[in-house]
């Protein structure tokens, strides 16, 4: 019996090429066009699950009813005096809130396995965090014309007027987005949606309801006052209130602003860590 051997020919890699691909490979999306692609991914899933907008309308709304007729009179005589005071703060306290759901998504989408598949796409690696937080700060906006509306109709009239308005939503928009960096990096630690809800409204709650979003400091003890100054969040319903009222100072605004560079100068580079070496 003889065998027969068969010497391995070279492959001609441009007629393989020719094969495989007859048109020039499409060059690679730009950072921003990733991050775009990716928030109007966020979008169009609430297309499909049109619920999600429910924390963006009816959260406000009920919150801003229930805080202003249930307070107002016992805390400023009528609930239009109150409310005068409470919407910049509810306004900013409802946004804060919903910040969280960035997370929870990241970490849907790492239990389901999209997240390996963005990892192998040739794209810009943060553009899939930064397009879903370009995505919720569209949420945001919206929640926000939400409350400002509901406060008008309730009797809100703001002295700043309606650039004061404007940039006093500018301002939660900011914040919001820089807080959000906090959630992202829950969502790529902890296993479960459920995980990162709870521990996001455990930190939530403490800082949003022991602020001076609903009551002035001065009226609390001592110890709780020089807390509740303390609290970012206070810091940023001060400012936004005061660009409303039209009496914003630039203190008020420059610790707001700090405040958010701190958080993403902090958050941003850990969560981008977490995410380049997810396993």
């Amino acid at each position: 019996m003889t065998s027969t051997t068969t010497t391995a020919r070279p492959v001609d890699e441009d007629a393989l090429r020719a094969v495989l691909a007859t048109r020039s490979r499409p060059p690679r999306p730009s950072a921003l066009s990733a991050s775009v692609t990716f928030g109007w991914r966020a979008m169009r899933k609430i297309r499909h699950v049109p619920e999600q907008l429910f924390d963006v309308t009816i959260f406000p709304v009920m919150l801003t009813l229930i805080f202003t007729y249930l307070l107002g009179g016992a805390l400023a005589g009528s609930p239009r005096d109150y409310l005068q005071y409470l919407l910049p703060g509810i306004l900013l306290q409802t946004v804060v809130m919903i910040t969280m759901y960035t997370g929870m998504t990241l970490n849907n989408d790492i239990t389901k396995g999209i997240f390996d598949r963005f990892r192998t796409l040739p794209i810009w690696r943060p553009s899939a965090i930064v397009g879903a937080l370009l995505g919720d700060a569209l949420r945001y906006a919206l929640a926000s014309a939400v409350v400002i509306g509901l406060g008008l109709a309730l009797g809100f009239r703001p002295g700043g007027g309606a650039i004061g308005v404007l940039l006093g939503v500018l301002l939660v928009l900011l914040f919001s987005f820089s807080l959000t960096w906090v959630w992202t990096m829950f969502g790529l630690l902890l296993r479960t949606q459920n995980s990162v809800m709870g521990v996001s409204m455990l930190v939530l709650f403490p800082l949003t309801f022991g602020s001076n979003i609903f009551v002035d400091p001065s009226t609390m003890p001592g110890w709780l006052e020089a807390a509740v100054r303390a609290n970012p969040i206070s810091h940023a319903a001060t400012a936004v209130r005061g660009l409303m009222a039209g009496e914003a100072t630039t203190g008020q605004i420059g610790a707001v602003l700090l405040a958010c560079l701190v958080l993403v100068g902090i958050f941003g580079p850990v969560t981008m860590y977490l995410y380049r070496n997810k396993r």
